[in-house]
Order: C-alpha cells, then structure tokens, then sequence
C-alpha cells in the first residue's frame, strides 16, 4: 500500500525534482518554480520575484489572481460548480447571450479547453458544408495554413504541419488541405475545389513565433471565402481578448469570421474555458446527441466568462495592450545586438527572433539568461522568443521588463 502525503512548501529543487519522477516529460520547462502570483509578478517557493511574461501562453490576460476574477470563482464555487447539460443551469443562457451581445453573433457554444473549441469548429463546418451548401457525404475538404498550431488532439495534429506534433501519433484524419501561410493566390487556387466547406487560420501565428501577415492577407482572405461559399474560420483562443491591440486580432481587418473560437483568457486564467460563436444557420445545424461536453457551459465557467470580459472593458486592458505593445516594439528595436535578428508583434502579442550566431546562442539560452534576471519568457521553434505580459502592465513596470532584457541581450 503506497503511503499518500500533500506537502506545502516545498522547494523549488524538491517541486522540480517530483515532477521530473512522477511526472511526463511532454513539456521542457524553464528551470523555475512558480509558487505565487499577482499581477504581472510571480514569486518562487523561495521568494524570488520574476515578471511574468508569457501569460500562460495568453491565458492570463487580466495578470495573476485578478481580485475580481478571484471574488466571482469563490462566491460562484460556493453556490453551484457543475450540473452539465442533461439539465438547464441559471447562468449559462444569460453567458451566452453576453457573449452574442458582446462579439456580435446569434448563437454561442461553451466548451472547455481551446483544442475542444477547435474541434467543435471543424464539425461545424463540416455539418454546414454537408446540410446547407450541399456537398456528397465523407467529401467535405477544409484548408489550413502552413506552420498552424491550433491543439493536439489527433484529429488536429492530422492537419499539422510540425514533426514534433505528429511523428509516431498516425495515422491521421482525412479532409484537409494545407496551403502555405499569409498566400492568398494559394487560398484562391484551393478554394476551386467545390468540396471546400471552410478556411481556418490564426490571425497571427502564436506558437509558429508570433507571425503576423501582410497588412490585407486577413480580409483578402475573408472575400475569398465569402466569393465561393466558404466558411472563415478564426482561431482567436491565443490572440483574442485583447492580446493584439483590439478585443479581436480580426479587428484590424474589419472582418467578422463565420465562426469565432475564443478560450485561453476566457476565464481570466482559472480554469479551461473556451467558446465557439456563429450563425443560426451555422450552429442549429447540429442536434441535440451530436456534440457536446460534461463541463462545457458549467455555472462556474460561465460566471467566470462574463466577469472577465467585463473587466476587459472596464480596465481598457485592450487599449493599454494596444499603447504598451507600441512602447514594447519601440524599446526592442532600439537594442543594439547582433543576437536580435527581428522584433514582431501586434499589442503585447510579440517575439524577438534570435540570429544565427558564432556562439550559436539560441532562444533557450535567452530565456535561461532572461529568468537569472527576473523575467520569464519561453522560445518556439529555438529561435524566437514570445513576449506576451498581462495586458494590466503599467508603463514603469514594462520599462523595467524592458531594461532587463536590454541587459541580457548586452551581456550575451
């Protein structure tokens, strides 16, 4: 019989070393502890204070522990957490029609992580191409873009271009076409295939290194879609609520996607939550037993959804984001290292790309570096790293992120 203990306090060496034992290796973590956070700041088991800036991959928009955000998961928690959907709840009609008033749309489905967002997209699609724009069964195509990350269910990794997501996890679904990103001509030669039923794309590539595309490639992608009777499909969960500079990254295109799926901060960071919102013609196009989730649209979460897009409005953290990211930008290009090939990025959605270089220093080194100073930030793809603070940083604080990494960069 195994003896079960919970420990408290524990250190950062005693935390890493348990889960490395008990733990899968499916992640490479930046070799510190996080034992407590407010705001933009976290603090290990020992006390150190370190500046979060990755966000939780752009989950914690609204920063650490948010009080308000706190105050409505602990009252909600305290009343009623989970019914699932064999019965109504009192919350989860007035969340969605929050969330239609507040994006602009008829009808909101509430699931729980982003990868269920996504995968309840692409059934949409494919229900609509078959039972409105009339494709033959088991024919439905619906074209993504090179270097996409949108989850790691089988079903999503089968349209994944990236070795590490998919080498030994075949064989994968059918059904997609993948054209190279920010390439309307390829969009425009794909979608002549009549089965084309949607387009999905990240309006900035996230974990591709914070990619953003040509200033016109969203909406001439948007009119393509709309001239051959094809769903646009945006994946916001990484670069929506704020995170670019505009509550939505499609904002800056004017386009309105068919389908929207949101998650990540969605909750404000506590607890999975994601949305998918669309069309009456869209959405009824799937029956009750056809789709669904034990969790999805809980009490808890749909508390939670509504008091964290309020905040958003009520502590302008999209236009902060906007003005900071600006700041951001500004700061990173006036560092004079030969380390720093690039710096991109819309609002506090951004990556310095690191050049190739005799002491062959990569994006990890950097991170590694970053964290012995007090920042926190992870490298995609080796050579670019993401910086993504909570949208609540204040102008003094970034300057201070910003002088840090001023000095790591001088120093390497």
């Amino acid at each position: 019989m195994f003896k079960t203990t919970i420990m408290s306090d524990i250190s950062s060496k005693e935390a890493m070393e348990l889960e490395n034992s008990y733990g899968a290796h499916n992640y490479k973590p930046i070799p510190v502890v996080i034992a407590r956070g407010e705001g933009v700041h976290v603090f290990d088991p020992e006390g150190k204070h370190y500046y979060d800036f990755l966000s939780a991959y752009s989950a914690l928009n609204h920063g650490h522990c948010h009080p308000r955000i706190v105050n409505a998961f602990t009252e909600q928690a305290k009343v009623l957490t989970l019914t699932s959907r064999a019965f109504y709840n009192n919350l989860l009609g007035e969340c969605e029609k929050y969330l239609c008033d507040y994006f602009g749309y008829e009808k909101a489905l509430m699931m729980n992580s982003g990868a269920e967002g996504v995968e309840t997209a692409l059934k949409l699609a494919r229900k609509w191409g078959y039972e409105v724009k009339g494709i033959k069964d088991n024919k439905a195509i619906i074209i993504v873009v090179e270097g996409n990350f949108h989850g790691r269910t089988t079903g999503i990794i089968s349209f994944s271009n990236d070795p590490e997501s998919r080498k030994n996890f075949g064989p994968f679904i059918p059904g997609y076409k993948i054209i190279p990103y920010n390439n309307t001509k390829a969009l425009k030669d794909a979608l002549k295939d009549k089965n084309v039923c949607a387009f999905m794309v990240e309006p900035i590539q996230g974990e591709a290194g914070v990619v953003v595309p040509d200033e016109k490639y969203i909406s001439d992608c948007f009119k393509l879609c709309k001239q051959n009777n094809v769903l646009f499909i945006a994946d916001e969960i990484q670069t929506g609520l704020g995170r670019t500079g505009k509550m939505l990254c499609c904002d800056y295109s004017a386009v309105k996607p068919d389908i929207l799926i949101l998650g990540k901060a969605l909750s404000g960071g506590v607890m999975p939550v994601s949305s998918v919102l669309s069309s009456d013609e869209i959405m009824l196009t799937i029956k009750p037993g056809e789709h669904g989730s034990t969790y999805g649209g809980n009490p808890l979460a749909c508390r939670l959804t509504m008091t964290s897009l309020q905040i958003l409005k009520d502590e302008k953290l999209v236009e902060n984001s906007f003005r900071m990211g600006t700041i951001f930008r500004k700061r990173m290009n006036a560092i004079k290292s030969p380390l720093i090939k690039l710096v991109r990025g819309k609002g506090l959605f951004n990556a310095v790309v690191i050049a190739e270089n005799p002491k062959k220093i990569t994006g990890w080194d950097v991170c590694v570096a970053l964290k012995e100073n007090g920042l926190l930030a992870k490298p995609t793809h080796e050579s670019n790293i993401r910086f993504a603070p909570p949208l609540i940083i204040r102008e003094e604080e970034l300057h201070e992120c910003c002088d840090i990494i001023e000095r790591v960069f001088s120093k390497l």
